[in-house]
Parts: C-alpha cells; structure tokens; sequence
C-alpha cells in the first residue's frame, strides 16, 4: 500500500545550522513542499553541494547527497548522471561556490545540457567564510576583502546561463515561498540542465541586499513575475506592463494601452536578451519566474547511445585489454 509523503517526510532529523533569519531556511522549506506536491521518491533523489552556507544542504534532506569540495559539485553531478539516469539529480550552490572556483565547471555543465536541477543562493557575499565579496557582489561594496568598496564588475548568473545555452533559466526570490515552490515544481518537470537563480539574504553580512526587490511592498514596482503566454504586467493593481517594441522593452499602461502589453513567451531569446540588457536599469522591473525555456537533447541519452553502439560493434569492454594495448611501457 503506497504512503502519500508530505513536507516532514523530506525532512532529516538533522538539526539545521544556518543564521537565524537566513534565507536559507525558506529556500528547503520550498524545495521540500515542491518534492511533496509531485511525491518525488527519496530513494531516487540526489542533494549535491560544494562548499558555502548553502552546501550545508545535503544533511537536512531525508534523500540521498554528497557534500563534495569546493565548486566541483556540478562534477560529481555528472558523473552521477551518466552512471545513474534514473536518479533526480540536484545541485545546490551559492554565488561564490557556482560562479568563481566552481564557474568552468558550472558553464560546461549547463552547454551540455545534462539533466540536473541547479539552485544557486545568490546572497553576494562569502558567507561561511566571513564575508568577502563574491563574484555577483555589486561596485562599492565593501567586505573584509574590500574595505574600501569593490572595483570589480560583477556577474549576472543569469546573463552567463544564457551564454552558456542552457535550456531552463528562472528566478526566484526567498520571501516568496510559494513562487519558489512553482518554480522548483517547473525545474523538476523540465528534462535537461534547469538554472534556477535565487535572491537570498544574508542576515549577518549582506543584510538587506534584495530589500528594494524583494521586500512585499517593494515587490509590486520593482518586479514582475512572468508567465508563459501571459502578458507581462506589475503595478499594485497590475495597471502597469511591459512591451518588447523593436527589441526594446519599455513600461506602458495597462489601463489606457491594454493592446501594447506584450505577451511573454519563454521560448522567445529576446525576451530574456533584453531583461539581461536591462537587469541594472531601474525603470525596468527585475523578472521572477521561469525566464527561458527551451527543450533540447540532453546529454545523457546521446552518451547512452553512443555506448550502446560501441557495444554492438566491440563487445563488451575489456578493461585488461584496454590498459595493455597500443603502446605500452613496462618499468622494472
């Protein structure tokens, strides 16, 4: 007889360690409502992380996980992949973690396009090494690394994912639960590399970094939230949207100009070209919810196909035979 699994069910008994107030308790509390609502097998689900606050993941979840080294999760999530397709794979990474030490390894794995879920806590700050700044942390900013403010120009993960062509690229914020949960409910539908990039907040050193955002009152000015082949509009009563005129988007009203809001389409490149293109101007709000989507080959089942076939042309592999032959030397 099958047991309907709840939130609890997906829980470990371990006790979690994470800051008071950090956004990472809401981000697991969503992950584990989204794993409930499509009763995702335990015993078939994979935690991967690296190293950061974030990595800490692997031990909260009643599934199975590897808390490997710094910025080669997505390695280990490959591997993984290609020896077991069968299993969900997800990796859970910060923006420090994914984007310096782990980024050769994150932009790879997404241009080959392997069925693996990727959760990066954006935070813009080091956080369990005391916070330096990071690769996404903004000019001025000053940490223990940089008292002075930070000269570098940061990363958009988003922009880079999309340069890197990956297949399923969203964003979500960690004070909003239930958007996290719909979110991460698409991730796990979608067959190939899901992005998922997610503003959270550091409470101890980069508090307040997403305020103007991501706070509720902020929300209905400085975000949308888009959905695929609906029109793309914000404001407190939605009386505001966006339109994509000659690949410029532009704020009209929605009141006196309903025909002119544009529908977004999440298969569409222009559309998430032109969010990367306005991600700092601030008369364009930032977009939440599932950015580009577009089904592609995964890598697994080509490398599946291509073992079958050397199979059926060689036989199966001889490791003995593969070692002794060609050139060889012997030492003695």
């Amino acid at each position: 007889m099958s047991t309907t699994l709840t939130k609890k069910d997906y829980a470990s008994e371990v006790e979690i360690r994470w800051c008071p107030g950090c956004g990472d308790y809401a981000i697991i509390n969503a992950i584990q409502k989204a794993l409930a609502d499509v009763q995702a097998p335990r015993e078939k689900t994979v935690f991967i992380s690296g190293i950061g606050c974030s990595s800490r993941f692997p031990y909260y979840m009643n599934t199975y996980g590897f808390h490997t080294i710094h910025g080669r999760a997505p390695a280990i999530a490959t591997g993984l992949k290609l020896t077991r397709p069968d299993l969900e794979v997800w990796i859970i990474t910060g923006d420090g973690d994914a984007l310096s030490i782990g980024g050769n390894h994150f932009i790879h794995l997404l241009r080959r396009n392997i069925n693996v879920k990727i959760v990066l806590f954006n935070n813009q700050i080091y956080g369990l090494t005391k916070g330096q700044y990071s690769p996404t942390s903004k000019v001025g900013t000053k940490s223990k690394t940089t008292p002075e403010g930070s000269i570098d120009e940061p990363f958009d993960p988003i922009r880079l994912a999309f340069g890197a062509n990956a297949s399923f690229i969203a964003r979500t914020f960690d004070k909003d639960i239930p958007h996290m949960e719909s979110v991460f409910k698409a991730a796990h539908e979608h067959k190939g590399t899901a992005f998922i990039e997610v503003f959270q907040n550091c409470v101890i050193f980069n508090d307040g970094v997403y305020n103007e955002i991501t706070e509720k009152q902020n929300r209905v000015e400085r975000a949308i939230y888009i959905e695929n082949n609906k029109k793309m509009l914000f404001g407190k009563d939605n009386e505001k949207g966006l339109k994509l005129d000659n690949n410029q988007l532009k704020v009209v009203s929605a009141v006196d100009q309903p025909e002119e809001v544009s529908i977004f389409q999440e298969n569409d490149e222009n559309f998430i070209i032109q969010f990367i293109k306005n991600h700092n101007n601030p008369s364009i709000p930032i977009p939440a919810g599932i950015l580009y989507r577009n089904n592609r080959p995964i890598f697994e089942e080509t490398y599946e196909q291509l073992v079958e076939k050397n199979r059926k042309e060689k036989g199966e592999p001889d490791l003995y035979k593969i070692l002794y032959s060609g050139e060889i030397w012997e030492i003695k």
